[in-house]
């Protein structure tokens, strides 16, 4: 047997012994979400229980999620969920494990449609449906669509959908392909929201081995040559769609924080505004749609 004892004190060594990359706080945190969802026990529990003792089956999934974490696998998907903006939602590797930065980005649409009527909104590159989901939890008199084109991720969105409970309207389909919104009404959504992929394909040199070998490329690269690709064609059928002074949320790559400006301001929209994230990295944009019919009066 791998340890000495088959009780969480020697789960707990066994993490320190094996896992010397991460810091302390990292490997109690991750023992104790692992311990609480394998054991069925509450945070508080596991304080209290060391010694309580573990069949030949937990020992098990404990060291095969120590060997996931030697192999850079994240620690998201071996736990196979995760917490992002309150919501619990179900995680693997048919979507990205959405970065904090995301959750500021949920957080500033929230702030800005906090105490308004029923809005419409939609998600696009939806990934998990994390930014769907947080916002109709967050604000249930919402109505939230989400697009998603990969046929994987469009079914873990469903499964998140059963597993919180929370009512999202899921379209699969090609935010680059301007029929994939013929199904919606034009000027009739007051909010856009959109992560989509933005990393040039030459970065990948710089990249953890965490991302490039677990997580889906499709969600996050572009080619070196439009690196604006997905950015321009959202906001092109935004201004379609949007009703006048809707919004518009991108995360965005923070090299391209000015050419992002440029473009949104080339296609018309107005209050552009460009937010550093809690790093002071430039990583979300807010614009206005403004229709012409309105312009002229």
């Amino acid at each position: 047997m791998f340890v000495k004892h088959n009780n969480l004190t020697e789960i707990k060594n066994y993490f320190k012994v094996q896992l010397t990359e991460f810091s302390n706080t990292e490997r109690s945190s991750m023992v104790r979400q692992l311990a609480v969802k394998r054991l069925g026990i509450s945070a508080a529990e596991f304080l209290l229980s060391d010694d309580v003792l573990l069949s030949e089956s937990d020992l098990l999934y404990f060291r095969s999620a120590v060997k996931r974490l030697q192999a850079n696998e994240p620690f998201q998907y071996i736990l196979g969920e995760l917490e992002f903006y309150g919501v619990v939602l179900r995680s693997d590797r048919r979507a990205l494990v959405p970065r904090p930065e995301t959750e500021e980005l949920v957080d500033w649409v929230v702030q800005t449609l906090d105490g308004c009527e029923s809005k419409l909104v939609l998600d696009l590159c939806s990934g998990s449906g994390c930014i769907a989901f947080a916002l109709k939890r967050a604000l249930p008199m919402l109505v939230v669509k989400a697009m998603e084109l990969s046929e994987e991720a469009f079914e873990l969105i469903r499964e998140n959908t059963e597993l919180t409970t929370i009512a999202i309207d899921v379209v699969k389909a090609d935010v680059l392909i301007p029929e994939s919104y013929s199904r919606f009404q034009k000027k009739s959504f007051d909010v856009w929201v959109s992560n989509p992929p933005y990393i040039p394909g030459s970065d990948k040199k710089r990249m953890h081995k965490n991302v490039l070998d677990f997580e889906p490329h499709m969600a996050l690269f572009v080619a070196d040559k439009d690196p604006l690709l997905f950015y321009r064609e959202v906001a092109i059928n935004a201004k379609e769609y949007l009703k006048h002074e809707g919004y518009l949320f991108f995360e965005i790559n923070e090299d391209f924080g000015a050419e992002m400006i440029d473009l949104l301001s080339s296609l018309g929209f107005v209050n552009i505004e460009l937010r550093k994230d809690m790093q002071g990295r430039a990583r979300m944009m807010r614009a206005q749609n403004v229709l012409l019919s309105y312009e002229s009066k």
